[in-house]
C-alpha cells in the first residue's frame, strides 16, 4: 500500500512539472524578445507642451549628441505640430522627415511592430477594405517569427520598414554597430522577400546627426512622426473610443501618424479613424511617396 501511495505521489509531481513547463512555453510564445517598456514615442504627459530635445544641450553638443524626437501637438482643428527649432532643417539635410506635404490634406499611416500581440491581422483587414497602405516598421525577431503577416504586408502593397534588429538606441552604438543593426535586418528581409527596405525608424525615437548621416549614406529615409501617443503600453489600453478621439483630434495636413500594432485600442478604432478622416476631407497618401518627399526636400 505504501508503494502505491509513493507511486501516486511521484505521478502527481511529474504531472505538475509537465503542466508548469507547458505554461512556461505558452507564456514565452507571446513574450517579446526585446524589452519595449521604454518607448519614447510618447513618454510626454498627455497635455504636455514640451518637445523632446534639450535645445541648449543640443546646440553645444555637436555631431554625436543623443537627441529624442518630440513634437508639440497642434491640437484640434488641423493645427500643425511644432518640432524642436532647427530639427526640420537637420532632418532634411539627411533625407529624413517627420511630416509630408503640409499644403495638402494628406495623411500617412505607420505602425511600429516590435512584437506580435494578435492585432496585426485585423489591422491589415481594415487597411485592405479601405484601400489604404501603411509602413510597418519591424524588428529582427518579428522578421523571423511572423512570416505570414509580413508576406501579406508585402503582397497587399504596404511598405515594410526597418526598426533595426534588436531595437537598440542608435546613438549609443558605434558606426559599425549601426550598420549591422540596419543592413543586417535589411539583408535578411531581402533574402526572404526579394526587396530591400527603404524606410528606417530609429528605435525609441533616439537619434543624432551622426546616426542620420550614417543611415542616410546607407540609403535609408529616416521616418519620424508628427503624431504619436502612449498606445504602446499594453497595460494601459482605454477602449477604442479613446484611440479614435486621440487620433482624430490631432489630424493635420501631411500627418505621419505613429501607431503601435500591439494596441487593441488602435486595432478596434482604425476603421472608424479612416472613415472619419475622409469625412473631414483628408485622404490617405501612398506611403512610398514619402521617399520622394524626403529626397526632394534635400
Amino acid at each position: 500500500m505504501r508503494d502505491i501511495s509513493r507511486l501516486f505521489s511521484i505521478v502527481v509531481i511529474v504531472v505538475m512539472l509537465l503542466l508548469t513547463v507547458r505554461m512556461m512555453i505558452m507564456a514565452d510564445r507571446t513574450k517579446p524578445d526585446i524589452d519595449f517598456g521604454e518607448e519614447i514615442a510618447s513618454l510626454l504627459p498627455e497635455n504636455s507642451t514640451d518637445s523632446g530635445m534639450d535645445i541648449a544641450a543640443a546646440k553645444s553638443s555637436g555631431f554625436s549628441r543623443l537627441l529624442r524626437w518630440g513634437v508639440v501637438r497642434g491640437g484640434p482643428n488641423g493645427g500643425q505640430p511644432k518640432p524642436d527649432p532647427g530639427t526640420p532643417e537637420l532632418l532634411s539635410r539627411y533625407n529624413s522627415l517627420y511630416v509630408g506635404d503640409t499644403s495638402k490634406k494628406t495623411i500617412y499611416l505607420t505602425f511600429d511592430e516590435g512584437y506580435e500581440n494578435g492585432h496585426t491581422e485585423k489591422i491589415l483587414d481594415v487597411l485592405y477594405e479601405n484601400e489604404v497602405n501603411a509602413i510597418f516598421f519591424i524588428t529582427g525577431p518579428y522578421l523571423e517569427k511572423e512570416d505570414e503577416l509580413i508576406r501579406r504586408m508585402v503582397d497587399e502593397g504596404h511598405a515594410v520598414g526597418n526598426h533595426t534588429i534588436s531595437h537598440k538606441s542608435l546613438p549609443t552604438l558605434s558606426d559599425e554597430e549601426i550598420e549591422k543593426e540596419t543592413t543586417g535586418l535589411d539583408r535578411r528581409f531581402y533574402e526572404k522577400y526579394g526587396t530591400n527596405m527603404i524606410f528606417l525608424r530609429p528605435p525609441r525615437g533616439e537619434y543624432s546627426e551622426r546616426t542620420l548621416r550614417i543611415t542616410s549614406d546607407l540609403g535609408y529615409v529616416n521616418v519620424f512622426w508628427s503624431f504619436a501617443y502612449d498606445d504602446w503600453n499594453t497595460g494601459k489600453q482605454r477602449g477604442w473610443e479613446y484611440a479614435f478621439n486621440k487620433v482624430t483630434n490631432n489630424l493635420h495636413n501631411g500627418a505621419i501618424l505613429l501607431l503601435h500594432a500591439v494596441s487593441s485600442d488602435n486595432a478596434e478604432a482604425l476603421d472608424a479613424i479612416i472613415k472619419e478622416a475622409r469625412r473631414r476631407g483628408y485622404e490617405f497618401g501612398d506611403v512610398f511617396d514619402l521617399e520622394d518627399v524626403a529626397r526632394r526636400e534635400n
